[in-house]
């Protein structure tokens, strides 16, 4: 079972309209509703590509109630942890005429001490049916750069296997509890080592250095160009085959369901590198985000090539 941490769940807004006018009323053409942040847009894909996957964090109110009924179509099992106050919202206005989207993202509710200690026990007793901890995305108010720090430790005291995918405070803080995996972008490493990461070479030595304070596997996107992992096995870089890319919006987050999917099967990180990238290349052949087809998936497969650098 792969577990899911986001500690911001939000419900996610997207509204269209045929040009966003400030200061006016506008129209909205269409409009969806989907339980979101970003471990619960891990949380889609790994569903989709088969995993039994269950969903914790924090929620709130009638939303929280909102985001768990949302959940279940999706084959999603809920266990959060509930919380005074509502859970946020997050909107996104899609500009037809001028293409552009404005995003307006709600705050949520604080969270105190006595809460997040509850949360931990919670998460404790979830830790031990779980194969995999996937833990991402901001934190609610109230909570500092050791929260994620402190749920790693739980994690890795059970014997479990732990991927975090944050930034900022959160990500240095996180990464001193030596989570298995992490998956910076080029300005994330260049903040964790102080290193100009101008080319190839320089991302490449800029993750050996984060693998070598004890993150066992250190992933780097490369965009259209692939992705390259730092693990004890080596170092390995995945190519993409050229796809008509639709939305590239969460193709991150659906990466990180594949490897989750292929740590909770303990496949080889290369076999591990080729799935994620699959699933993110499927993702971005569609609009909706956090979502593919498992044709699209089972056809790029085989065309990811992985090389040892």
């Amino acid at each position: 079972m792969i577990l899911t941490v986001t500690l911001n769940a939000s419900i996610d807004k997207r509204y269209v309209v045929d040009e966003f006018r400030t200061g006016e009323v506008n129209r909205v053409k269409e409009c969806t509703y989907t339980p979101g942040g970003k471990g619960l847009n891990v949380s889609k894909p790994a569903a989709i590509a088969g995993a039994e996957v269950v969903a914790t964090g924090f929620i709130g109110g009638h939303a929280g109630s909102y985001i768990e009924e949302a959940l279940k179509p999706l084959g999603i099992r809920s266990a959060f942890y509930r919380v005074a106050g509502e859970s946020r919202s997050c909107i996104n206005i899609w500009d037809k005429k001028n293409q552009k989207q404005t995003e307006f993202l709600e705050p949520g509710f604080t969270v105190s001490e006595e809460d997040f200690s509850g949360f931990e026990k919670h998460f404790k007793e979830l830790v031990k049916q779980a194969d995999i901890v996937e833990i991402s995305g901001s934190v609610p108010r109230g909570l500092d750069g050791t929260a994620y720090q402190r749920l790693v430790r739980i994690v890795k005291e059970n014997g479990k296997k732990v991927i975090l995918d944050t930034s900022g405070k959160l990500l240095t803080m996180g990464i001193e509890a030596c989570p298995t995996m992490i998956k910076p972008n080029g300005d994330e490493i260049k903040m964790l080592t102080g290193r100009k990461v101008n080319r190839m070479e320089d991302l490449v030595e800029a993750a050996r250095e984060v693998h070598s304070r004890g993150i066992p596997v250190v992933a780097v996107s490369l965009g259209a160009d692939g992705s390259f992992v730092v693990c004890d096995e080596g170092i390995f870089r995945a190519r993409v085959p050229k796809i008509d890319a639709v939305n590239t919006v969460g193709c991150g987050d659906s990466m990180i369901a594949g490897f989750a999917i292929g740590f909770s099967e303990n496949l080889p990180v290369p076999e591990i590198l080729r799935k994620a990238s699959a699933i993110s290349a499927a993702s971005a052949m569609r609009e909706e985000t956090g979502f593919f087809r498992m044709c699209d998936m089972e056809k790029i497969l085989p065309q990811i090539k992985i090389e040892e650098i």
